[in-house]
């Protein structure tokens, strides 16, 4: 996907046309050609410093949309879903983790974080660090190692990426991590985990990418990376309390469904801007996106209403989301009818692994993952990784990665005769779920660790039972709660007395 520096995806509007058999010409084609090159005179006639030749100005407008969609998945989009598929002691934490991420993460990601994913190379897995983020040099005005606009854009573009990987990463340590651990740890994973994994698969110069890995836009980077990271980050700061765990209703679904709608729109940003350019292959990988999600939604909502008797909308949320991850390495290199069997698997798979391994399994019995992300992106990301490398085909390969043999998915390449590229390719995909895999879980641990010795990693028993109040001395809602009532609430207590009618005590008061 984001390292792909000098392919023809990014590059295509700079390539003359070739026809094998030229068209037939009369007066009028003569004239719009003849009119076609005037306007391009005057355009190159007409650059400027704020809009340089090598600037297309398409390009660069759809890659900054695509970058706003994918923000507001995490704000609000993440925000609001996290904050309403918890229990309501618990909906102010769960909202603000996900508002602190993405904020932190932007600072990071312009001192550090952008330059150690996609800038010089320090280590076959990781750039070197450096303060072009900062405008160094004019670094950000000048043409970005990838597309037809400048690296201020490309910057934007990957920060959101960073940022909804954390973000879903907390999904896993919802309702007990202590606040404070949660500020320290969004830096550091960001620095030792998330910026190897960006490096190694899609910088030009990551090892991963060099191998052939195909990642369209994340299934590994950033599903995979978030559902393992954020197991081994559930493992060291242990469980939700035993009440918590056995009853976790969200507080509001209505929210849920609002903040997924923003998640599942958000995703014709996501892969859709994957490959640099408003081209083609952008286009393809946004019907495939939406095609794979909605078959994956009503497959897992099929089960679901066959084996517990109900439809049920957290469920078709989950639906939704393994197929929005299982489609993402895949989005612009697989056909159609190839998305809908991802859908398939991937509203079936996770679903199984879900809620019936799970269950059976001691090891992911004893880990607390509260969003199961584990299995909505850890699973979905694996299963997405394996099937591009099944079923990828050879022409949208050629549209996103150039004329490069290497790229072709088995079932292609053994109707081809090249079952030996095929194989190969799938011994790439197995090496980058595996790298990936072991990545997070040693740093994942290690960050735990070190930020286990500065602060709990852990809130206290007092605050797992009173949630939102004792954190951060707030309340979600005014009027809620298992018999409380407004009297009892954190609103109703002294701490918020309020007058019948607060405009006229402020009045007299000024008076």
């Amino acid at each position: 996907m984001h390292g792909l520096a000098l392919s023809p995806s990014s590059t295509r509007h700079l390539a003359p046309l070739h026809l094998s058999t030229p068209a037939p010409r009369d007066a009028n084609s003569t004239r719009r050609d003849h009119l076609h090159r005037r306007v391009l005179s005057i355009e190159l006639a007409m650059a400027t410093e704020a809009a340089p030749e090598w600037l297309v100005k398409g390009d660069n407008a759809w890659q900054l949309a695509a970058a706003a969609l994918v923000g507001l998945q995490s704000v609000p989009g993440l925000v609001i879903l996290y904050g309403g598929i918890v229990k309501k002691k618990w909906a102010v934490n769960s909202a603000f983790m996900a508002l602190y991420a993405f904020a932190a993460t932007m600072v990071c990601w312009c001192l550090w974080g952008f330059r150690m994913s996609f800038g010089d190379r320090l280590l076959p897995f990781v750039g070197r660090p450096d303060f072009s983020g900062l405008d160094a040099a004019g670094f950000l005005s000048a043409q970005g190692f990838a597309g037809a606009y400048p690296a201020a854009t490309l910057l934007f573009f990957q920060f959101v990426f960073a940022a909804i990987t954390l973000i879903l990463v907390a999904g896993s340590l919802l309702g007990r991590m202590n606040f404070k651990a949660w500020m320290l740890f969004v830096p550091l994973w960001l620095t030792f985990s998330y910026t190897v994994g960006a490096f190694s698969v899609w910088s030009p110069n990551g090892f991963l990418f060099k191998a052939g890995v195909m990642d369209f836009a994340g299934g590994f980077v950033i599903h995979l990376s978030s559902g393992i990271a954020g197991f081994t980050a559930a493992f060291w700061v242990g469980p939700r309390t035993a009440k918590d765990r056995e009853a976790f209703p969200p507080n509001n679904i209505l929210l849920t469904l609002a903040g997924a709608g923003l998640l599942w729109m958000g995703w014709t940003g996501f892969n859709g801007g994957a490959p640099y350019a408003a081209n083609i292959d952008a286009s393809v990988a946004v019907v495939n996106t939406h095609l794979c999600t909605a078959t994956s939604l009503l497959v897992w909502l099929i089960l679901d209403s066959f084996f517990f008797g109900r439809p049920s909308a957290v469920g078709a949320v989950n639906g939704m989301i393994t197929g929005l991850v299982c489609i993402t390495p895949a989005a612009g290199l697989v056909q159609g009818w190839a998305a809908m069997l991802m859908g398939l698997l991937s509203g079936s798979v996770p679903w199984f692994t879900m809620m019936v391994l799970h269950k059976r399994c001691r090891v992911l019995k004893h880990v607390d993952d509260t969003l199961a992300i584990l299995h909505t992106h850890g699973v979905a990301g694996s299963l997405g990784g394996i099937l591009t490398g099944v079923l990828a085909e050879p022409r949208l390969c050629r549209l996103f990665f150039g004329d490069d043999p290497r790229y072709v998915g088995l079932a292609y390449a053994i109707r081809g005769g090249r079952a030996h590229a095929g194989l190969r390719q799938m011994a790439v995909q197995l090496a980058g779920i595996a790298f990936i895999l072991v990545l997070n879980v040693i740093v994942t641990s290690v960050v735990c660790l070190l930020v286990g010795l500065l602060v709990p990693l852990r809130l206290s028993e007092e605050q797992l039972e009173a949630g939102d109040d004792a954190i951060h001395g707030e309340d979600a809602y005014a009027v809620w709660g298992d018999g409380e009532t407004y009297e009892q609430s954190v609103h109703g207590s002294r701490r918020y007395q309020m007058t019948a009618n607060p405009m006229s005590s402020k009045v007299d008061d000024i008076i």
